[in-house]
């Protein structure tokens, strides 16, 4: 009798984040899938497909093949959150305002790195917490017609009804650091004019 190790496809946070030296990384704080697939789905793809190393860290990793398909490495929430250091840091941090909102732990987090500006930090166009819009500026980018498509083809895997592949996808960016994501996004007009 042969025995067949399964391996999970949610990865282990710690050997994980050891393996990764040379490449650019950003990670993705969200709730689920359908969160980061609808609203940041073909900006990750493109990311992606230009040799970064995209970590979506989840709170439900009930269904991930959606981002697997958009190239996204999908790791559980509670690991990286449940130790006192990290010892690997993105460059580039999105967090949903879902999570940023119902998890102290999260919003924290991101309140020191903002304050303490330690990474680049965007999140989407969605209301914040009550203190975090001074810290962000309206943002977009404009996803490749290809990003479009495996997000569509991830949207229908999902079975996400109501969302689209919209040649736009709306975040918000902090903006003391804007300058470092401007080969990822375009500032909205009128945003932020002292940064």
């Amino acid at each position: 009798m042969s025995t067949v190790e399964h391996r999970s496809p949610i990865r282990d946070w710690w050997s994980y984040s050891q393996g990764l030296r040379l490449r650019h990384r950003l990670a993705v704080l969200a709730p689920d899938a359908r969160d980061v697939v609808t609203h940041a789905g073909g900006w990750l793809f493109d990311r992606a497909q230009a040799g970064w190393e995209v970590a979506v860290v989840l709170a439900d990793v009930g269904d991930i093949a959606p981002l697997q398909l958009l190239g996204a490495t999908v790791l559980e929430l509670e690991g990286p959150l449940s130790v006192p250091v990290h010892h690997t840091w993105p460059e580039l941090l999105i967090v949903a305002p879902e999570l940023l909102t119902a998890d102290d732990r999260v919003r924290s987090g991101v309140q020191e790195c903002l304050e303490r500006d330690l990474l680049d930090i965007v999140v989407w166009d969605q209301e914040l917490p009550a203190g975090f819009d001074r810290w962000f500026a309206g943002a977009h980018c404009h996803p490749s017609a290809a990003a479009r498509a495996f997000k569509a083809c991830a949207l229908a895997l999902g079975g996400y009804s109501g969302a689209d592949a919209a040649p736009t996808e709306r975040f918000r960016a902090a903006s003391a650091r804007i300058d470092a994501v401007a080969d990822s996004f375009a500032l909205d007009p009128g945003e932020c004019e002292a940064c």
